[in-house]
């Protein structure tokens, strides 16, 4: 097991060389004696929280090149140690607020949680209450929610993950509403209607779920079954059908609605065919809602803006990386697949910049051997042990919030 805090003694002497300072200057520098430094650099005593800091700044480096940590493998015990704070005192500010009050926060069972060991009260095993935990570590800690949270499925794997809040809905922006006001009653009624299918069939994708049924993939379902290019005395009407009829409209005048919403780019128009007992195979037109088109119908229905991903959530340019990869399967995804800058934010070892935070660690590069064994014959992608557990937490939410970016079925 990796000891928790720990300064490799030989990087501290390689950066304090490469600093041009002797012992006797570092020591100055960072306010303990010229022996306590001798002996960080000969490993006969770990460097306090308070001391690994100083040393950071005294050498110009960070503190993962002092305790040789990869970046996207922190652990709750690095982010302190990063912050300078002890136990001790970590505890000591969480006293001094109601949260910490509540939990009977201690330097003891801080360090019984950076342990992986039981951490003795109810209210540590409370989800809403060890989120609102992670909240306030970060912002102790100086890094964001999601690096505390990850930190805390690292340090303890077999926990249930801390609750942390959804965002909270925004209102309309202005340019959902010059979308809305662009365009004439029949063509609201249309978005309005499409909308209020599309919630429909996705409650069902749910309930489905929940039920332990097969879903097909969002990029099926999400296009809408909007008319059969058949007698409607012989193929009946689709349920959008049924509810623009509710509403006095019928079907002359469809196809110019739809396509003057696919003209501003609120929703797309599809063809495909099907069969239909008794009749034979019939074209189908499908409509899919497109992100603007969702909004725009929010603001014209006076419904509050659907708010962004969760701040311990990805992006979903980011998420839908981390599906490029799990649909690879047990191979791999081929290093070179991932361009841009995918890996300073997903991978282990990287950092999206030099002074930024360091990435999720969802993912890592795994080297491929040859045949014989002599070398290595590639690098691919795979997920971490994080990564996976992440995707297990919150795949279905990703797939609510980005359309058509459903985890692929096993």
């Amino acid at each position: 097991m990796r000891r928790l805090l720990t300064v490799d003694p030989d990087r501290l002497r390689s950066l304090r060389v490469q600093a041009g300072l002797d012992v006797r200057q570092l020591a100055a520098k960072v306010g303990a004696t010229t022996r306590m430094v001798g002996y960080w650099e000969e490993g006969r005593h770990v460097p306090e929280a308070k001391n690994v800091k100083a040393l950071a700044q005294a050498l110009g480096c960070s503190i993962p090149e002092l305790t040789g940590r990869q970046p996207g493998t922190e652990s709750l015990a690095d982010l302190r140690f990063a912050a300078g704070l002890s136990t001790e005192k970590a505890a000591a500010v969480l006293r001094e607020e109601p949260l910490g009050r509540e939990l009977f926060a201690s330097a003891t069972k801080l360090r019984d949680l950076e342990r992986n060991r039981t951490v003795r009260g109810w209210k540590w095993r409370d989800p809403q209450c060890t989120g609102r935990l992670v909240r306030r570590l970060a912002q102790l800690y100086g890094v964001p929610v999601r690096m505390v949270l990850d930190a805390w499925i690292r340090s303890r794997p077999g926990d249930q993950l801390p609750a942390l809040p959804e965002p909270k809905a925004k209102p309309p922006s202005a340019a959902a509403l010059k979308r809305w006001d662009s365009l004439n009653d029949r063509q609201r009624v249309y978005l309005g209607e499409v909308m209020r299918e599309d919630r429909m069939i996705e409650v069902e994708m749910w309930m489905r779920r929940a039920q332990q049924l097969p879903v097909p993939p969002a990029a099926q379902w999400r296009k809408l079954p909007f008319a059969l290019r058949a007698a409607a005395d012989l193929v009946g009407y689709t349920r959008l059908q049924e509810r623009l009829r509710a509403r006095g409209l019928h079907d002359p005048g469809a196809g110019p609605t739809l396509h003057a919403l696919a003209r501003h780019g609120l929703l797309s128009v599809s063809e495909d065919r099907i069969e239909v007992p008794g009749v034979g195979v019939v074209a189908r037109v499908l409509v899919e809602l497109h992100r603007v088109g969702r909004a725009a119908a929010r603001a014209g229905l006076q419904e509050p803006r659907e708010p962004g991903p969760p701040e311990h959530l990805l992006s979903e340019w980011l998420w839908r990386t981390v599906v490029r990869i799990i649909e690879a399967g047990a191979d791999g995804l081929a290093e070179n697949s991932l361009a841009g800058k995918a890996p300073f934010y997903l991978a282990v070892g990287y950092k999206p910049a030099p002074n930024a935070h360091a990435s999720r660690g969802f993912i890592e590069s795994r080297p491929v051997m040859a045949t014989d064994g002599t070398h290595v014959r590639e690098y691919r992608w795979h997920l971490t042990d994080l990564g996976r557990r992440h995707v297990l937490e919150y795949g279905h939410q990703y797939g609510a919030i980005y359309h058509n970016a459903d985890i692929p079925p096993d």
